[in-house]
């Protein structure tokens, strides 16, 4: 089991200070917890793309570039990439250059993203959304994989004898999830191609994903990539904790009740029932997420959503200081138990590269 953060990059006021961050503020807290997520002994790192306010992380890329620069172990990777309104090519050009100076460290969650408005910003028809994300990808894999392409669809210029640069590290592509919170044609794409489906389950109830996960994994098995249960599958969360969950409760309660994605909404309480936000002590979010497996069976991947809706960033730290010492050392061993032996691990560069090597696949 691989355990991160991921991070949306919103500017949203501290209801309780008053403050609001400036941009240079967020995009330096943003680098000081991926820095942390290595300290604290997580695995993985992954930012948002968003092109408009309250929200900083338009590049990706550059964020993970710099930030393989300043870790040595972790996963970088993207929680939505916009595979809709990027061109494939440059995506193609972009994660193999972001690949090699990582290491390998380098994975992407493909997503359509959430704000109407970016299609036409980026000259496309959010009518096509799931169109542009079906062509798109295909052209990007076979970018990575061909060194020549010859191609032509409907959403780009044509494209011949194009080689895409720098080729992915040791010959082995970025591994992609495809990121979905609604859309069976995502589940879908990601199991006609043996990809991982990462399902951010953080705002609707349990029972709407295992349905999502059930057919993706329904469908990996359909085209031949292996037993349902070998799917590869990544899941969101959300977690607030003190050592006495009633602190927990009253501290984060100002910060739920004003954030702009949840906030005047449902109660704290009524959310939290619904959906994974577990606010409380660390013993509470252990016993929340060890039970995950029992709705979505085994998988490889848990994400937690840890700093926005105005958090300061010194108390973003200290969650990470819980999360890391209390909570995924116990989730680790909790998750081991009774795994089957043919469930995969978590993906990496390094078991990517060996399992090509085994089957002469890429």
């Amino acid at each position: 089991m691989q355990f991160g953060i991921f991070t949306v990059g919103d500017i949203t006021v501290d209801p309780v200070t008053g403050r609001s961050l400036t941009e240079h503020e967020r995009i330096r807290s943003m680098v000081a917890i991926a820095e942390k997520v290595e300290e604290v002994g997580l695995d993985v790192f992954a930012t948002g793309e968003h092109h408009n306010p309250p929200f900083v992380p338009s590049s990706p890329t550059t964020l993970l570039g710099y930030l393989a620069a300043k870790t040595s172990r972790i996963i970088l990777s993207t929680a939505t990439t916009l595979i809709t309104t990027n061109d494939p090519v440059k995506l193609a050009e972009d994660y193999a250059m972001l690949q090699h100076l990582a290491d390998g460290r380098v994975d992407l969650v493909l997503g359509r993203g959430n704000t109407g408005p970016v299609y036409p910003w980026f000259g496309q028809d959010i009518r096509q959304g799931i169109p542009l994300a079906l062509e798109n990808y295909a052209l990007l894999r076979r970018l990575w994989r061909d060194d020549v392409v010859d191609w032509e669809g409907q959403f780009r210029t044509p494209l011949q004898g194009f080689t895409s640069t720098p080729r992915p590290l040791d010959g082995v592509p970025p591994f992609v999830w495809h990121g979905s919170i609604r859309s069976p044609e995502i589940a879908e794409q990601a199991a006609f191609y043996g990809d991982g489906f990462f399902a951010n389950n953080i705002f609707w109830p349990k029972e709407h994903y295992m349905k999502l996960i059930g057919y993706y994994r329904a469908r990996f098995e359909h085209y031949g990539h292996g037993p349902a249960a070998e799917a590869i599958v990544g899941l969101g969360g959300q977690a607030f904790m003190r050592a006495n969950s009633q602190d927990a409760v009253d501290e984060f309660r100002p910060y739920f009740d004003n954030a702009p994605v949840y906030g005047h909404g449902p109660s704290l309480e009524e959310f939290t029932e619904q959906t994974p936000l577990t606010v409380g002590s660390p013993q509470q979010v252990i016993d929340r997420y060890a039970g995950m497996r029992d709705h979505f069976g085994d998988y490889q991947r848990q994400l937690f959503l840890m700093d926005h809706a105005g958090l300061p960033l010194k108390t973003v730290l200290e969650q990470l200081d819980i999360l890391g010492g209390e909570v995924v050392p116990v989730l680790r061993r909790e998750l081991a138990l009774n795994r089957p032996a043919n469930v995969p691990s978590g993906p990496t560069h390094a078991g990517r590269l060996a399992a090509a090597a085994a089957t002469g696949s890429r």
